[in-house]
């Protein structure tokens, strides 16, 4: 039996946590080459744990607790690449829980050391398509629970309202030129974060729109261009998503497609260089997660400047540079991983200077651009990245 007492206590220390913490900063970052465009990034790395993730863990324990799945001296385990694990055993040694962390074996040292700072342990698996199945004997094995984020992400958040993060950048952008977004723009790693600000949208009634970005190898576009209508079904694909944080190699639960407005893929050579020119633009790293998104918005602001409308899109930088130093901000791992970064650098910097950004993009209603096509941004809702005349 559970006792009430301790669940009461459990909850009361993870809000007290957030009581303590204020909220993240919401970063303006002038694009001279889009006049009267504002982008804004939403610094999440500023989280106690210093990533997006911070706000999922805090979501996944409450209602875990609020569910009756965890008591005094369960053993919590989490099926994660990185961050995830890392907020995750934070609120875990904040409670007094063992945690374990199921992971790849090629998750950075960095994260792993992460982990284990704040009390948690790393199961390592070579097969990376595997961890949600050893997570889950792991729970049966120890008797413990099993958060499964990639199930509870888009379920465990409040997207009404109570400081999510949708909310949170609202607030923020109350005071500013544009104060409605045109675009907010995200990246899927469980969906969650997409699912909470589409709903949250919807829900306010703003004619803001999500730009949902995917990474080289993930199953995410696919999924959703054949959910629109423009593209066949795929079950997954091969190997795993290279930018840490962001990518899937199958379709998973919490990711909604019909709170997407629309989708893009972004290729890893472009996100890398978007995440190094971010990175020096900010003066401080950012993780591939946060190019990958950057790439978006320069697809979101050329198509605003070619229909000769302003206005403001706010992305998320989901987490810190600091742990990437063995990968992204290391000249051997582009060699290892045959990664040209002068011709990507050079693609980078003519959209910076106002060229059209040539990726793949679905839109809701099944319109479909895989070429440097010229289309207009339009304010109705089915029209987001309306054809061009022919």
């Amino acid at each position: 039996m559970i006792r009430r007492d301790w669940v009461s206590s459990a909850v009361a220390r993870i809000e007290a946590d957030f009581n303590r913490s204020a909220d993240t900063h919401l970063i303006p970052f002038a694009m001279p080459a889009y006049p009267g465009i504002h982008v804004y990034f939403k610094d999440e790395s500023s989280h106690p744990t210093g990533s997006l993730k911070h706000r999922l863990a805090r979501s996944l324990f409450l209602y875990a607790l609020a569910n009756g799945w965890l008591h005094a001296g369960s053993t919590v385990i989490e099926a994660s690449s990185g961050s995830t694990a890392v907020s995750e055993a934070y609120f875990a040694r904040l409670l007094g829980l063992p945690f374990i962390a199921v992971m790849p074996k090629h998750t950075s040292p960095e994260k792993i050391a992460a982990i284990e700072f704040y009390g948690g342990s790393c199961h390592l698996v070579d097969d990376a398509g595997s961890i949600d199945a050893q997570a889950r004997e792991l729970a049966r094995t120890t008797g413990g629970h099993f958060m499964d984020q990639f199930t509870y992400a888009e379920r465990a958040t409040d997207w009404r309202a109570n400081n999510n993060i949708a909310e949170s950048i609202f607030r923020q952008m109350a005071l500013e030129p544009h104060p409605e977004p045109a675009w907010i723009v995200c990246g899927a790693g469980t969906g969650g974060t997409a699912a909470t600000l589409g709903r949250y949208l919807r829900y306010r009634c703003h004619e803001t729109r999500t730009l949902c970005v995917d990474p080289e190898h993930s199953a995410f576009f696919d999924h959703y261009a054949a959910s629109c209508g423009a593209g066949l079904a795929s079950a997954g694909c091969a190997g795993t998503s290279r930018i840490e944080g962001i990518g899937r190699p199958r379709p998973e639960p919490s990711f909604i497609p019909t709170c997407i407005d629309a989708m893009a893929k972004v290729p890893d050579a472009l996100s890398l260089a978007a995440m190094r020119h971010v990175s020096q633009r900010l003066g401080r790293r950012v993780g591939g997660s946060t190019g990958t998104n950057f790439v978006g918005v320069l697809r979101c602001a050329w198509a605003l400047h070619a229909a000769g409308q302003g206005g403001s899109i706010v992305t998320i930088l989901c987490d810190g540079g600091e742990r990437y130093g063995h990968s992204y901000y290391n000249p051997d791992w582009y060699a290892r991983h045959g990664i040209d970064t002068d011709a990507a650098d050079a693609t980078l910097a003519r959209a910076l200077q106002g060229e059209a950004i040539d990726i793949p993009l679905v839109q809701a209603d099944g319109t479909r651009f895989d070429g440097p096509t010229a289309p207009a941004f339009g304010r109705e809702r089915d029209g987001a990245f309306p054809r061009s005349p022919t």
